[in-house]
């Protein structure tokens, strides 16, 4: 702060990972966003809880506190899923486990809110993002209520929230109150009240709870869906019913879609939960100015020659896209990242590939991954904009791929060859999972990552074999695999190259 000349930051980011200046860590992302929008942003990485001075260190900010848990659940980076202790934490330096607390969101959220109760406290990241209502803790065994109501925070933001963090903090320094800012799409908030203007919809009217019988007294009246919010099964209700459980997280996948998802409002005690529609994405010429920020694309230099093993892993990776159209049930991408694909463009990507090249010690002419949530969505999505935009189903692909998605895979090849083509670019791995039903369509996309992209292994996600579990699951039936196997076997030999797949598998 002193060589910028700063006598205080206008949003400080607390964290639970290390601090690393790049695109593929949340904070580093909002940090810099904010940075280009004029605000004086200062991140507090790992602080240190047995120190009543490591959340001052940074001074206390003008604007707010922007609190995540990091890259991921605070309770996954911790525990394995027998419960047992991790031994290490990848965003750590040296890989040291204990740097952030259990449950880090509602820790740091309290601290921040305990040095000056009148500073916006704001919330995000997957950890908050997924734990958005009420929601079965696995670590706790038994169903707990919104983070926002635990943590104490003002807003959640959800989702990918740059849209969102960037409205906000303008509104903010143009000096109105966190408490009149209810309407940030992509935000979650706590309301007392009824909110004047809107309709409330019983959920039972958009997904009939299987297992119990609903009563239709009259017809619902129809109302315009930006002013109707969904009212789901209580956090009580929810905690003591499983039918009304699995009901409220249905309604919460069917309304992701950005284009027509409403708001919904989940009672907890005596306040309510308001959940805003969803950010809408960003257009391609956003996500590349978002990844072409000044990212330094390494960690802080405090941490000095300090191995942090999440940045090893991807220091040499290009992410090209964000969300998933593949709506497994058990995947939290679509409720994070939504369902429609966010595309850089090629020539962004290209650049990117550049500056690892030009930048990252010890480059060897090998990008590690061209990929993302899953690596061969990149530039899919419907057909029609119109279709898209009234779409309600939860996923693409299942229970087949849908009449209106484009499955041509012809610009993802185009990008690798000309990947390949750069200059001091040795070789372009594919190392993100990819969807093989969406690959099969495509048999020229599977022979030119067997050819050029697969360093002997590829990572393919058939998660069982059972048509019974897939169908609970949403995903294809192990037929589509065997498909798959066989064009990538056939087009391995075809290349002379000895290639295995490593297909995962869900255990319970």
């Amino acid at each position: 702060m002193d060589a910028l000349g700063w006598d205080q930051c206008d949003v400080i980011i607390v964290t639970g990972d290390a601090y690393v200046d790049h695109v593929s860590f949340g904070a580093a992302v909002i940090g810099r966003v904010l940075e280009h929008q004029g605000f004086r942003v200062g991140v507090l990485a790992q602080p240190d809880l047995e120190d009543p001075d490591s959340f001052l260190a940074l001074g206390t900010p003008n604007l707010l506190w922007g609190v995540t848990g990091g890259n991921m659940d605070s309770q996954v980076n911790h525990y394995t899923s027998d419960r047992k202790r991790r031994s290490d934490d990848a965003y750590t330096p040296g890989g040291v486990a204990g740097k952030r607390p259990d449950r880090a969101v509602i820790t740091y959220s309290q601290r921040c809110r305990a040095i000056d109760p009148q500073l916006p406290v704001i919330i995000g990241g997957i950890e908050a993002s997924l734990r958005r209502i009420a929601h079965y803790d696995y670590w706790d065994d038994r169903v707990r209520r919104s983070v926002l109501l635990d943590s104490g925070a003002d807003l959640l933001l959800y989702g990918s929230a740059e849209r969102a963090i960037v409205e906000l903090t303008h509104r903010l320094a143009d000096g109105e109150a966190i408490a009149d800012i209810r309407d940030l799409r992509g935000a979650a908030h706590v309301a007392r009240g009824r909110v004047e203007g809107f309709h409330e919809l019983d959920s039972a009217e958009v997904d009939e709870p299987r297992g119990l019988v609903k009563l239709r007294l009259r017809a619902a009246a129809a109302h315009p869906r930006a002013q109707t919010v969904i009212r789901l099964p209580s956090f009580e209700a929810v905690r003591d019913d499983k039918v009304l459980y699995a009901h409220a997280s249905r309604v919460l996948h069917l309304e992701t879609n950005p284009h027509n998802g409403r708001a919904l409002v989940q009672r907890h005690g005596g306040r309510d939960v308001w959940i805003n529609p969803p950010p809408v994405p960003l257009r391609t010429e956003e996500m590349d100015a978002v990844f072409e920020l000044p990212y330094a694309r390494r960690p802080h230099p405090r941490y000095a020659d300090a191995r942090i093993p999440a940045y090893e892993m991807i220091k040499t990776s290009v992410m090209i896209m964000r969300g998933c159209f593949g709506g497994c049930s058990f995947c939290s991408i679509t409720e994070h990242e939504g369902r429609i694909i966010q595309s850089r463009s090629k020539g962004s990507v290209l650049r990117e590939i550049e500056r690892i090249r030009d930048s990252v010690p010890g480059f060897t002419g090998v990008i590690s991954d061209v990929g993302g949530p899953t690596a061969n969505m990149w530039r899919l999505g419907c057909k029609d904009p119109a279709i898209e935009a009234a779409c309600r189903r939860p996923s693409c692909v299942y229970p087949g791929i849908c009449e209106n998605l484009r499955t041509d895979h012809s610009d993802l090849i185009a990008l690798y060859r000309e990947a390949r083509r750069l200059p001091g670019i040795k070789k372009i791995l594919v190392a993100s999972g990819l969807r093989y039903d969406l690959a099969v369509e495509s048999p020229e996309y599977v022979r030119e990552l067997a050819q050029h992209h697969v360093g002997g292994y590829l990572k393919i996600a058939p998660e069982h074999v059972a048509e019974g579990p897939l169908a609970k699951m949403m995903k294809p039936g192990v037929g589509t695999y065997d498909r798959f196997k066989r064009l990538f076997d056939r087009y391995s030999a075809q290349a002379g190259k000895e290639q295995y797949l490593i297909p995962y598998f869900i255990a319970a």
